[in-house]
């Protein structure tokens, strides 16, 4: 394929939103090859290892980690690739070797595969703020796992990590914990944390984590120009999946659905605004991100019926309807129309609340 048919950079504003980004046209299997090329770079030899989320909270592990320790590689891991995670610490990390795992909960039994075999080698720490089945809680910490998994409606990963690590933080690494808490539990109470959000997303893991380390939560003046200019673009497309925005009334929700390459956080906020009570962006490469509010806090309900998981006021899923690139051509030209009538189905499934003798609502 031509390389020029996928070129962000000359398409129009209304195009790049409705298509995915270069990085979905590159098959799987060479991803997953370049993947464990670089996670074995990263992991051989190193004393110390953190896997996590490449987001703002659980970069922000890491550079709690590396004070606290003075050293950790990265190995990156979206949720999921979690499973691919495991297997490349099992294969590559030194015996004794320190293992931190942040910001990730694994959705189902399957993606701990190899957990064991590495948890007799090395030392396992888990950090997590996601919503954790009993179970395989109860399977992660009969390994010998130091499992700390913190309320996720209270903490983000960094605070459960800034309060487990034994190490006396300066007062900018307490902040920086506040800070992204504030994003990443949308409480929108920290103009800063916008920006911890935007920065992880857009700049390297490893370039994050260092400046994050050096300034903590108050960004240097050259980042907040590089923000500025970047925000340009991204509130244009925000702009246009807010627009391409229908609510629907589902089992007495309000639920906002909308198509697009966009920053789901602030099209959740907009349709918010609007009356929504939760908020389904759905993406061109068929994933899907789920925002709730008050009066909708079930988001990750949705999501495990329809292969995913999260909070109850975030989460994200990807409908299991991709069979072949026609499924992906119907989805692109009907913007996302059967991931979305999937996901609201998934919401009509939802089992009712009841109240309780004092009248507040609890799930059955």
């Amino acid at each position: 394929m031509n390389d020029w048919l996928i070129d962000d950079e000359r398409l129009p504003l209304e195009r790049k939103s409705l298509l995915p980004g270069a990085g979905f046209f590159t098959p799987d299997s060479f991803d997953e090859e370049q993947a464990e090329a670089e996670a074995r770079e990263r992991i051989e030899g190193a004393s110390v290892i953190v896997v996590a989320d490449p987001d703002a909270d659980g970069l922000a592990c890491v550079a709690l980690v590396r004070e606290a320790l003075g050293e950790a590689a990265l190995v990156p891991a979206s949720p999921h690739e979690l499973d691919d995670a495991i297997e490349h610490l099992e294969k590559y990390a030194e015996d004794g070797a320190q293992v931190f795992i942040c910001d990730l909960c694994p959705d189902e039994r399957d993606d701990l595969e190899g957990l064991d075999a590495l948890a007799e080698r090395t030392s396992i720490r888990w950090f997590d703020h996601h919503q954790w089945g009993d179970d395989i809680a109860a399977d992660v910490e009969s390994l010998g796992v130091d499992l700390v998994v913190g309320d996720s409606e209270e903490e983000c990963t960094a605070d459960v990590t800034l309060r487990s690590l034994e190490y006396d933080f300066d007062d900018r690494f307490a902040e920086l914990a506040a800070v992204t808490r504030d994003h990443d539990l949308w409480l929108r109470e920290d103009e800063r944390s916008d920006d911890l959000a935007d920065y992880a997303h857009w700049e390297e893991p490893e370039a994050y984590v260092e400046v994050v380390a050096e300034h903590g939560a108050d960004l240097p003046e050259e980042v907040e120009a590089f923000l500025a200019e970047r925000r340009i673009e991204k509130e244009a497309l925000i702009e246009k999946a807010t627009e391409r925005a229908v609510i629907k009334e589902v089992n007495g929700w309000s639920v906002a659905v909308t198509y697009g390459r966009c920053s789901q956080n602030e099209v959740a906020e907009n349709m918010r605004e609007r009356g929504a009570d939760a908020t389904v962006v759905v993406k061109p490469a068929g994933s899907a991100s789920l925002r709730g509010t008050d009066a909708f806090a079930r988001c990750h309900e949705v999501a495990a019926q329809v292969n995913g998981g999260g909070h109850p006021k975030a989460s994200g899923c990807k409908p299991d309807i991709y069979e072949d690139m026609l499924d992906y051509a119907h989805h692109w030209s009907t913007q996302g129309a059967v991931a979305k009538q999937v996901i609201l189905n998934a919401f009509r499934q939802l089992e009712p609340e009841e109240e309780d003798e004092e009248g507040v609502e609890t799930e059955l």
